[in-house]
């Protein structure tokens, strides 16, 4: 089943964030652009790969109004302790959830059967919380920040312009489409 146009579900949990502790809920998630970026675990091989290529991108996307919250059924004593001990890690400003009762994983749908564990798994939310775009991935498959980037602007430009569409490859700047009747088959 697609969340695609669907509303996030009520969550609160702990996050690790800049040296801090925090609280974060639904609620907070609201009024702003969001990224969900879920990973395995902590202290494994391709989830430091994907978690620093977003780390290098997270100025950029705090430019275009994004906040970055990274999921793992790890608790927020284990983000911490991943952060000080990881140099990949340690560049990592974004918000870093504890969901080690699931709640969040399981509303996004990407929990692992068993094993407790969430699938690699980017969510792109709107500010009003609705589900704009998402991407599910098998494990051993690392995900681009680079192509992520290009899908918020993509997602901001289509919300900022009713009637506007933007085709494959779009990027920031180029043509986009208005489809009606007259583009029915002259793609």
């Amino acid at each position: 089943m697609s969340l695609i146009n669907t509303e996030i579900k009520p969550f609160q949990a702990t996050a690790f964030k800049q040296g801090e502790f925090v609280q974060v809920t639904d609620a907070d998630v609201k009024g702003k652009w969001a990224i969900f970026f879920f990973y395995p675990a902590d202290f494994t091989f391709v989830c430091p790969t994907e978690l620093g290529d977003v780390a290098d991108h997270y100025e950029e996307l705090q430019k275009l109004g994004v906040e970055v919250y990274s999921v793992s059924t790890d608790t927020h004593f284990v983000h911490k302790a991943w952060h000080d001990a990881s140099e990949t890690i340690a560049k990592i400003n974004y918000y870093m959830l504890g969901d080690q009762n699931g709640t969040i994983t399981n509303n996004f749908g990407v929990m692992r059967e068993g094993q407790g564990l969430a699938d690699r798994a980017t969510f792109l939310v709107d500010p009003e919380g609705i589900i704009q775009a998402m991407e599910v991935t098998a494990e051993g498959i690392g995900r681009d920040a680079d192509d992520l980037l290009r899908k918020v602007k993509a997602a901001q430009y289509v919300a900022a312009h009713p009637g506007e569409v933007c085709p494959a490859k779009w990027k920031e700047g180029e043509a986009t489409l208005a489809p009606s009747l007259d583009l029915v088959g002259k793609i």
